[in-house]
């Protein structure tokens, strides 16, 4: 398995540490969890750009919601299991672009990861590419809502963090470019699948992504 070499500063420990991440082309392989929080490599690329551009793709939005500092707090709240190691039996990748009055909110490093703790959740991602892993011991079926309770950020048929759906804002999920009816929470997690969540008013145009460009190997 190819791996990747990442060194992490954890605040409670003396210096950093360097562990070894999923990589592009990984199966599964036992290791423990790991963070690219510091890298800037993408593990592909998104629908959505980080920046203002000439090519019609959302800006960066001021909206900042971080990894959580406890992820194993949230990775219960969300019903899901931490593990020692990357679990091997289902392993697939969703991608998950969101974008708030128009503009893209990034997805953080570390979401269901405890660095302290060397635990990860078969629900989890490694960089801020939007590239969501699903690395299960068991084959399950999981959920963009069961993600978004990890991230801690509220999410519902009007509700997408801080936000209200309402006085002309509106809410909407799509999976590959097909818009989403029904609770948005329930939204499975499929392989390759493309989700974008979609805040704001009509007016506040918004490319809606309908395919992801994956890197070799996922």
């Amino acid at each position: 398995m190819q791996k990747r070499r990442i060194a992490i500063g954890v605040a409670v420990l003396a210096g950093a540490v360097t562990l070894a991440a999923c990589g592009s082309d990984d199966k599964g392989d036992g290791k423990a969890p790991s963070s690219a929080a510091s890298s800037t490599a993408a593990a592909g690329t998104s629908g959505a750009s980080s920046s203002a551009g000439t090519d019609g793709k959302a800006p960066a939005s001021s909206v900042n919601w971080p990894a959580p500092a406890d992820a194993t707090a949230r990775v219960k709240a969300a019903g899901l299991p931490m593990l020692g190691a990357e679990g091997q039996v289902l392993h697939i990748h969703s991608h998950l672009d969101v974008f708030v009055d128009g503009k893209a909110v990034t997805v953080p490093a570390d979401i269901g990861i405890d660095l302290v703790k060397q635990q990860i959740s078969p629900l989890h991602t490694h960089d801020t590419s939007g590239v969501v892993h699903i690395e299960s011991p068991v084959q399950a079926n999981f959920t963009l809502g069961q993600f978004m309770t990890e991230w801690n950020v509220p999410f519902g048929t009007d509700t997408l963090g801080t936000f209200k759906a309402g006085d002309g804002k509106e809410l909407h999920v799509y999976v590959n470019g097909t818009e989403q009816t029904g609770d948005p929470a329930s939204v499975k997690l499929g392989a390759h699948d493309e989700i974008a969540v979609v805040y704001g008013t009509p007016a506040e145009k918004v490319q809606v992504p309908s395919e992801y460009e994956w890197s070799e190997g996922l």
